[in-house]
C-alpha cells in the first residue's frame, strides 16, 4: 500500500471534453498515434458532469481507481492505462476495473509515450534534471523517435550518487550494475522498460546508462562494454512524470490534484 499526496483544494471543476483539450494542448498525443500501442488520450468517459478533482496515478488498477473514488476525484490520470494493441474482451480483472470505474462515474485518461517524452513535463526530462544532466539532448530511438535523453555529468559522479538523485522516497532501486568508470562523466536515461537501448549507450559511448527494467541477456552486454547501469525499477522512474502534470494541472486548472502513490517495487 502506498501514500496519497496532494497539491491545492478545489476552486474550478471541468468536463472531461474540457480536460481533454487541455491535455492534448500539452502533450504531443495525436503525434505519438501509430506508434505508441497505448490507448493515448480518454479511455473512458463519465456521464457528462462536471468533475472538481483529478487523482494521479502511474499505473490504472483496481487500488487506484477504488483509491481515486475514496478520494472524491472524478477522473484518474496514468502513465499505464486499461487499452494497449489489439482489443480486450471485457471479462475478468478487465471487467471489474471497468466497472468500479463506470460505477462511481470515475474517467480515465491515459498518457503513456507522449508523457516520457515531453521536454518538461516527461519522465525523461525529471529523470535527466534530478542527475543533474548538463546540455542534455534527445536520446534513444523508438520507432523513429527519441524519447529519452543523454549528457554530461560535471563534476563526474559515482553510480551510488546516480542511484540517491533518482530515488523516489528513498527507495532502493531494483538493480545496480557497476560495470565500468568509478566516476560517471557522461549518462542517457530512458524511463521505464527499456534495458534493451542499453545497447544504443554503448554505441554512443556513455559512461551510465539508467533505465526502470533490467535484462538478462543485456547484463553481459553491458559488463563486457564496461557500461555502468541503473534499473531504478519501472515504477519508481515513471513517478516523475506523473506528478509533474498534477503539479501543472493544480497550476493551470487550480483544481483539486492528488497523487496516488501505489509502489510495485518493480
Amino acid at each position: 500500500m502506498g501514500i496519497s499526496i496532494y497539491t491545492k483544494r478545489v476552486i474550478s471543476a471541468f468536463s472531461t471534453r474540457t480536460l481533454d483539450a487541455y491535455f492534448k494542448s500539452l502533450l504531443d498525443i495525436d503525434g505519438f498515434a501509430g506508434i505508441d500501442d497505448s490507448m493515448n488520450g480518454l479511455q473512458v468517459d463519465n456521464d457528462g458532469s462536471e468533475l472538481g478533482k483529478i487523482a494521479f496515478a502511474v499505473d490504472a488498477n483496481l487500488e487506484t481507481i477504488t483509491r481515486a473514488a475514496s478520494c472524491g476525484a472524478g477522473l484518474l490520470f496514468v502513465h499505464h492505462g486499461l487499452f494497449w494493441g489489439a482489443p480486450l474482451a471485457v471479462t475478468g480483472n478487465h471487467r471489474g476495473r471497468l466497472k468500479y470505474l463506470l460505477d462511481h462515474n470515475i474517467a480515465l485518461y491515459a498518457v503513456h509515450l507522449p508523457l516520457d517524452q515531453h521536454p518538461r513535463l516527461g519522465n525523461n526530462a525529471a529523470l535527466a534534471e534530478l542527475l543533474g544532466l548538463k546540455e542534455p539532448e534527445p536520446f534513444g530511438l523508438y520507432h523513429g523517435r527519441k524519447i529519452g535523453y543523454k549528457g554530461l555529468l560535471d563534476p563526474p559522479i559515482p553510480i551510488e550518487e546516480a542511484v540517491k538523485r533518482i530515488s523516489f522516497m528513498g527507495r532502493p532501486a531494483l538493480g545496480v550494475f557497476p560495470f565500468g568508470r568509478e566516476l560517471n562523466g557522461t549518462c542517457a536515461v530512458i524511463s521505464g522498460g527499456a534495458p534493451r537501448e542499453a545497447l544504443q549507450a554503448i554505441e554512443a559511448g556513455i559512461d551510465l546508462y539508467v533505465t526502470g527494467e533490467a535484462s538478462h541477456s543485456v547484463y553481459p552486454e553491458a559488463q563486457e562494454a564496461g557500461l555502468n547501469m541503473i534499473s531504478g525499477g519501472h515504477y519508481a522512474t515513471e513517478v516523475w512524470g506523473v506528478r509533474r502534470m498534477m503539479e501543472r494541472c493544480a497550476v493551470d486548472l487550480s483544481i483539486d490534484s492528488e497523487f496516488l502513490d501505489v509502489p510495485t517495487g518493480l
